[in-house]
């Protein structure tokens, strides 16, 4: 009896999907709720685990194609039997042999090869994820050569990481270092198929500046009190909530003190109608190796600053890995994008529509300043207020920076002042 394996429901606004990877091929034997394939979205990725055991008898849809929800995308044969043990280790598509290259693989070849051999082996068996296959790529390695330490022989990004912090000659396998480019330089191009998430990143930016009436607006934050913070409690807080306390929830805390004083800012446009929310869910933007991802901080005015920790690191890291549901990237109210992680001095951020506002922050960098009539040196950052002039005015879009800042160069303010 073959059963069908379907796209699932990715959502109530999410009517199709791209087939971004088969985890396995024609004549596999999978386990029930094993992932079968990995499909994406324009906001996330996910992979469907196989509804029953059995062999995919056939795959009907391609990777790289794209399928609408409860399409058919393959067929599993639940009637066949599971491998034995010596089979189970015959790699999908076969794997090849060391001593004639053909196709067919032996398990008695496996079994005899060098310890060398058995890693290339179990690489080119194992299914290579696709951040470890990206991360290969950018760093010009083969994942064919890298040790796979997931389950089934898969490999990880870690593993890549590991295998590139290594060396790529420590391994059997290893390819040869690159020829010089002739003279003059390749003149080569990839041409690679934009993902869904990448489009729909690509289509809300552009919606964003053709709708909004976008405008920013700058001022800078002295972090000495912040940094003088950290370096007095975050000892304890680290040994109390088992995470560092970081700048993002300071922001985040500042950011919510200051909506509730200019509530426009928190405010959209519906229709004919401004929509003023008196909640606080915060987006916090997330740069994935799909893109950037705006996972939300739901209710972020009920948390303390370590429940904002946790609930950051959280999603970030699981926007790293593609693990994020659909409600986790919707309906924020209000967006922080740090791009000074990656070293941006200033930077103007766009507007996560249908939101009116975001803030953007910048690199911590020491420069000199007056302070009482004297040129001192100071941690000082750049910040940037995005916002639609549609629904907000110049003075409060100042206003609610100069709050920003006054809350961040004075933290006690949060507390005494909410």
């Amino acid at each position: 009896m073959a059963t069908e394996l379907k796209v699932p429901s990715a959502g109530e606004s999410v009517s199709e999907v791209h087939i971004a990877e088969w985890l396995c091929q024609e004549g596999d034997f999978v386990q029930l709720d094993q992932p079968v394939v990995e499909l994406e979205t324009d906001k996330a990725s996910m992979e469907v685990p196989a509804p029953v055991s059995g062999v995919v008898t056939k795959q009907l849809v391609a990777a790289g194609d794209m399928a609408r929800v409860g399409d058919v995308l393959a067929m599993i044969d639940e009637t066949a039997e599971a491998p034995q043990q010596g089979a189970a280790a015959k790699s999908s598509g076969g794997t090849k042999s060391a001593s004639s290259g053909g196709a067919d693989g032996s398990t008695t070849a496996v079994a005899t090869a060098s310890p060398a051999g058995e890693n290339a082996s179990k690489a080119a068996g194992g299914h290579v994820m696709p951040a470890a296959r990206r991360l290969a790529h950018d760093a010009g390695v083969s994942a064919a050569d890298v040790p796979g330490s997931g389950p089934g022989g898969r490999v990880l990004k870690e593993d890549v990481q590991r295998f590139i912090a290594d060396g790529p000659n420590t391994a059997a396998g290893s390819t040869a270092a690159p020829q010089a480019a002739p003279v003059g330089g390749a003149r080569e191009e990839d041409v690679v198929p934009m993902s869904m998430l990448r489009r729909r990143i690509a289509e809300r930016l552009v919606a964003a500046q053709q709708t909004a009436a976008m405008l920013t607006t700058f001022n800078e934050i002295d972090m000495s009190a912040v940094l003088a913070l950290r370096k007095q409690r975050n000892e304890e807080f680290e040994k109390r909530y088992g995470i560092k306390l970081g700048f993002m929830s300071i922001f985040v805390k500042a950011a919510i003190d200051a909506l509730k004083r200019f509530p426009a800012v928190n405010a959209e446009i519906r229709e004919q109608n401004l929509v003023y929310k008196n909640y606080y869910d915060i987006g916090v933007a997330v740069s994935t190796e799909r893109g950037l991802v705006v996972p939300v901080v739901r209710n972020a005015e009920r948390l303390s600053f370590a429940e904002i920790e946790l609930a950051i690191a959280d999603l970030a890291r699981r926007g790293r890995d593609g693990k994020l549901t659909l409600d986790e990237l919707q309906g924020g109210t209000f967006t922080i994008s740090n791009g000074g992680v990656f070293g941006s001095l200033m930077s103007t951020p766009i507007l996560n529509p249908p939101q009116s506002g975001i803030l953007g922050l910048h690199a911590l960098q020491e420069r000199p300043v007056a302070r009482d009539g004297q040129v001192v040196i100071r941690p000082m950052m750049y910040v940037a207020l995005t916002y639609d002039h549609r629904v907000i005015d110049g003075r409060e879009s100042v206003s609610f920076l100069k709050r920003i800042k006054e809350c961040v160069e004075d933290p006690t303010r949060m507390l005494i002042e909410s």
